[in-house]
């Protein structure tokens, strides 16, 4: 049974370079907010709401936790066992929809727009994670693991290759950026926009996460290349901070794996924050986005640290 750290500094966050020391508040805990999920993924923070909203996809629901009073309620039920979730820069929710095999974009008015489900007749796979860069086009990947079953999808064919594609911003036209990784997972933009990172979480030995440059024209992806080699890990989502350092979901395996593992703009690992359960993705949140809110397992977890998550995830 796990139980909240009384005692600072929190001993499940670990400095394993001395870098990190500056990201670690040593007056900060993890904190657990909620429980009783079968597989929480996708957390967006909704600032002007004060609220979290997070995927529990076996369970085919969105659920919501709220700042001011720790409540969690049900946002959606179906949810076409949502996954990954993010904000546009207009601040609507963008949900990759694994049984819906769709992207789509929630109104303000609560009504939900299809931005994409097929190309050229073809159906995509099941959707899976998503970030919004800069420029307003949408980026997500789109693997088959929610076809393989019934537990976090619907068995079905695939019919086009599992690769990262962009939804342009404007025409809302789109293009398949890559289909050379993988098993495409988690994906996110350096703080620049001039590096794409993707995971790779069918590659062998290991699972790694790839990294491309992003041509000038914002368009176009170049140089695809090893970053991180997970080793034993198994990264899944992570997000950005405004220094550059991936902030990744880990675990799988060794429980001493299991939270969440730092990496530096040079791929080299400087800390890590332990949970009780792997972690899948997360998001940074609060006022100041400085609150990493962590979707793993069974339920969502909270830490607060020194820096703040880019705009866009």
């Amino acid at each position: 049974m796990w139980e909240p750290n009384q005692r600072y500094p929190d001993e499940s966050v670990v400095v394993m370079d001395p870098s990190f020391a500056a990201y670690r508040l040593p007056l900060a805990s993890v904190e657990r907010l909620a429980d009783g999920c079968r597989w929480s993924e996708g957390p967006v923070w909704f600032g002007d709401g004060r609220y979290v909203l997070w995927s529990d996809i076996p369970n085919d629901r969105i659920l919501k936790w709220e700042e001011e009073t720790g409540a969690v309620s049900v946002f959606r039920k179906t949810s076409w066992n949502a996954n990954g979730n993010t904000r546009d820069r207009q601040g609507r929710l963008v949900t990759c929809e694994h049984r819906g095999r769709r992207v789509t974009r929630t109104e303000y008015d609560g009504t939900v727009t299809v931005l994409m489900d097929s190309h050229q007749g073809r159906r995509l796979n099941s959707p899976n994670d998503v970030v919004v860069k800069s420029d307003g086009s949408i980026w997500f990947t789109d693997p088959v693991f929610g076809i393989l079953g019934y537990y976090e999808g619907e068995r079905a064919e695939s019919e086009l290759p599992a690769a990262v594609w962009r939804i342009d911003g404007q025409t809302g036209e789109a293009t398949m950026m890559a289909d050379d990784i993988e098993g495409p997972n988690g994906l996110a933009f350096s703080p620049d926009e001039k590096i794409l990172y993707v995971v790779a979480s069918r590659a062998t030995p290991n699972r790694l996460i790839r990294a491309f440059d992003v041509a000038e024209d914002g368009q176009t992806l170049r140089n695809n290349r090893v970053f991180i080699d997970a080793g034993p890990g198994t990264p899944d989502g992570f997000r950005v901070d405004v220094d550059g350092n991936l902030w990744c979901g880990w675990g799988m395996g060794d429980p001493e794996l299991d939270g969440v593992r730092v990496f530096n703009a040079a791929a080299a690992p400087i800390g890590h924050i332990r949970l009780p359960e792997r972690c899948a993705n997360l998001c940074f949140g609060g006022r100041w986005r400085n609150r990493l809110f962590m979707a793993a397992s069974h339920g969502l977890y909270a830490l607060y640290v020194n820096t703040q998550g880019v705009a866009g995830g």
